[in-house]
């Protein structure tokens, strides 16, 4: 069964599956079609996100167990509500003591049953898996280690010995097992498992492997054939071998039963592969569109030249958004990513030694070309296997490593016979040179190194160096051009409504950086750049440690400060998201930015004057400033996050609404977004989305998969500040565009939207009613006269 809509809870110890059987009743009558729970099988015990799986075998004790979901699923049933879970096919938790598979593998090495499981390369370090959990060099450690009943024990962690390795003195028992214990800080360059990311407490794991397919998926698959769960989100496809392979197989286990989509980034103009078995993506693609509506082009680009004059200094800063992507992933993957290079490097080095006609590419050659490849592959991953010389090679996924891609990384190369390891390289990935083992395991981990690579050094390191708009810098968005016009968005919507409608479309998720409501009190700004300079102005007192986290700073409190009254503003504050949560996230992005710290090498005196100017400044008495300063903004900003709301519950696509966003909802990047879920108090944007709700489950056909999309053009001075569009000649949606700019220039006179024919009801304000067709054009300041966006139903005839 497709949703007509989902609901994203966040299990945790202390929000289990009774206390999601609480919430049924309020999430029925807000009128969603499906509860989405974050993942539910077994972790290592205290996990807030589940994402750290250890037992695929068994639903999470600490959730309530299979009787708890199963009796969660009847609650639903009861309130005509379905499942939809969150599965994690990419890796497991490099937790011993909590992973049996992993401990077996680490007691008896490749002979274990469960060898297979892991990508682990044994080519490397004698054949032995490395552990890098030690919290300093193993020297230093020794004296911490004790072996109690066929144990070795280091602090609270717990390791297997093999078989008859026991009364072994300690150095010698340590160099007989099937693992080297190291200090964590090795894992850059040492480590040979495939991790999730650089996440070394995550193993890959190889569902390529029909029996580790069924076996890590059996339990899911029984839940979706006892009708417990009807839809699944898929972590993280880009991380399998075969992702295609991969959602054939699950579709063929669920017999398609399943509304399946996966949390894939598209970069740019990139679309999902057509062949995919899968309802569409999880809808970060869907959120980039929306927020671009909602940013204004003329003034992003102000911002942006202001944010080099002011705060983008120094070369390794974001003065430019491509090139400080490039920057960012050279230093990820010669760094974090230093260790997966070296498996694609070793890999080469056989492919070349085994072929007279490539063995005289030497090491060196073959680790640059890896890397400068790697830095310039412009989507997350290539979606090809190895086919050999002559196999079929679609035109894109040869563009997911261009031409030019391949002269700019020959250009590293002083001699032209040595930059051929440049297409040698090229060629293995995409898979042309053979289909041997070691070609299949290139083409194979040359793809999930560059998503991770691409996730790390976009995600995770340029998107907190290059920060003019920082309510662009989003997964899936693109800082470097964060508008969207009404053309592109609606022809995105045709492509949605006529190849993926029943896609999953978002707006805040658990990954997102800031929620939607943070981000729309921030895109604003892009229609008043002056109205920036002029707040720095104002807060220009508080002293900052450099100038670019003062810029990343107080555009987090604009976007995290609701509007202040200006007789008091004390009052406004005291229901205002805690000051004292922005801190947290502006350490976190300075450290992700690597650019003065980071999460590896830390500088304690630079975190702590971030730290103290959040106090001092964004958080602290400046806050009355900056809430004076979003009170001139908030009708603005109410009417960017209403479009936003409105047009993603209405357009093409499932849209799934993340916990607590029915209403005004202020969050910053994790662990801020994750909190437990408590239901609120009613307010405007609940009712916008009650509304939308309503008429999509009451209206399923005009907004399924056999719906349709129509623009609607609006004509007159202010046209362009409309986007209006029409879900099967049912119901239309109609939203103000950069209302500030609207107001600056006479507002919403001699502009009108022609409706089609019909009467239409206003489902905001059902004693309104409206006249359609082209005799009766509507004028948008009687359209929108009561609130920033309309939502209309052809009345029954």
């Amino acid at each position: 069964m497709t949703p007509t809509a989902t609901y994203r809870l966040q299990l945790q110890p202390d929000f289990t599956f009774r206390a999601a059987e609480k919430v049924v009743p309020y999430l029925a009558a807000l009128g969603v079609s499906h509860l989405h729970l974050s993942p539910v099988l077994e972790a290592v015990p205290g996990s807030t996100h589940g994402y750290d799986v250890v037992d695929h075998s068994r639903v999470r004790d600490e959730l309530g167990g299979e009787d708890g979901l199963r009796q969660l699923a009847r609650r639903a049933r009861e309130y005509g509500l379905g499942l939809v879970l969150d599965i994690v096919p990419n890796h497991m938790a490099a937790a011993p003591s909590h992973n049996k598979a992993l401990w077996e593998v680490l007691r008896e090495g490749a002979d274990s049953p469960y060898a297979g499981w892991f990508d682990i390369d044994r080519s490397t370090g004698d054949g032995k898996m490395l552990l890098p959990v030690l919290p300093g060099p193993l020297g230093g450690e020794l004296a911490a280690m004790r072996v109690e009943d066929g144990v070795l024990h280091h602090g609270e962690q717990r390791f297997p010995l093999a078989p008859g390795t026991e009364e072994l003195a300690l150095p010698e028992l340590l160099d007989a097992q099937h693992y080297r214990l190291c200090w964590w800080r090795l894992a850059r360059t040492e480590l040979n498992y495939r991790r999730f990311f650089t996440i070394s407490e995550l193993i890959g794991l190889r569902v390529e492997d029909p029996e580790v397919f069924e076996a890590t998926h059996a339990k899911i698959l029984e839940l979706v054939r006892d009708g417990v769960v009807e839809g699944l989100r898929i972590d993280h496809p880009d991380g399998l071998a075969d992702p295609e392979q991969y959602l054939r197989r699950l579709g063929e286990a669920t017999g398609g039963a399943c509304w399946t989509v996966v949390e894939k980034i598209l970069t740019g103009d990139e679309v999902l592969p057509a062949t995919w078995p899968v309802a569409g993506t999880t809808g970060y693609d869907a959120l980039r569109k929306i927020d671009g509506l909602f940013t204004d082009p003329v003034g992003a680009a102000a911002l942006e030249h202001r944010y080099r004059e002011v705060a983008a200094p120094a070369p390794d800063r974001g003065g430019h958004w491509e090139p400080t992507v490039r920057r960012a992933a050279y230093k990820v993957v010669v760094h974090e990513l230093a260790a997966e290079t070296e498996v694609l490097v070793r890999a080469a080095e056989r492919i070349c030694a085994a072929d007279p006609a490539l063995r005289d590419h030497a090491p060196w050659a073959l680790r640059t070309a890896v890397r400068e490849l790697l830095v310039r592959v412009p989507v997350y991953r290539p979606y090809v296997t190895a086919t050999g010389p002559g196999g079929p090679l679609t035109e894109a996924s040869a563009a997911t490593i261009p031409a030019q891609a391949v002269r700019e990384a020959k250009a590293a190369f002083v001699v032209e016979q040595e930059a051929a390891a440049v297409d040698v390289v090229r060629d293995l990935a995409l898979g042309r040179l053979g289909t041997g083992p070691d070609h299949v395991t290139f083409c194979a981990r040359f793809a999930q190194t560059a998503s991770a690579l691409r996730a790390k050094s976009v995600e995770d390191t340029a998107f907190y160096r290059f920060v003019p708009l920082i309510s662009a810098n989003e997964v899936g968005g693109d800082p470097g051009t964060p508008a969207v016009s009404p053309a592109e968005f609606h022809a995105y919507c045709g492509r949605l409504a006529r190849d993926w409608p029943a896609t999953g479309t978002v707006l805040t998720t658990h990954d997102t950086k800031r929620s939607a409501d943070v981000r729309a009190g921030i895109a604003v700004l892009s229609q008043c750049p002056k109205w920036w300079d002029d707040l720095l102005e104002q807060v220009s007192g508080v002293p900052a440690p450099d100038p670019q986290v003062a810029w990343q700073a107080w555009q987090t409190a604009v976007g995290f400060t609701p509007a202040g009254d200006s007789v008091d503003v004390d009052a406004s504050l005291a229901g205002a998201p805690d000051g004292s949560r922005m801190g947290p996230a502006l350490l976190k992005s300075v450290r992700e930015s690597g650019l003065r710290t980071s999460w590896t090498e830390g500088d304690p005196g630079y975190e702590q004057a971030v730290t103290d100017f959040v106090d001092a400044g964004p958080a602290g008495a400046a806050r009355r400033t900056v809430a004076h300063f979003t009170r001139a903004l908030s009708p603005y900003v109410r009417a960017g996050a209403l479009g936003a709301a409105l047009v993603q519950l209405t357009m093409p696509g499932v849209p799934d609404l993340y916990q607590g966003t029915e209403r005004e909802y202020f969050a910053l990047v994790d662990p801020d977004n994750r909190a437990r879920f408590r239901p609120g108090p009613p307010d405007e944007k609940t009712v916008v989305t009650t509304a939308a709700l309503k008429v999509r489950r009451e209206r399923p056909d005009a907004f399924g998969e056999s719906g349709t999309y129509t623009p609607l053009e609006a004509s007159g001075p202010a046209a362009a500040h409309c986007l209006a569009f029409s879900r099967s000649g049912e119901v239309v949606t109609a939203v103000t565009r950069l209302p500030l700019r609207l107001a600056e220039t006479g507002g919403w006179t001699g502009t009108e939207l022609v409706l089609p024919a019909g009467r239409w009801v206003d489902l905001l304000s059902p004693e309104r009613e409206f006249e359609g067709g082209p005799d009766h054009p509507v004028p948008l300041a009687e359209l929108l006269a009561e609130r920033p966006v309309a939502l209309l139903a052809v009345a029954a005839s």
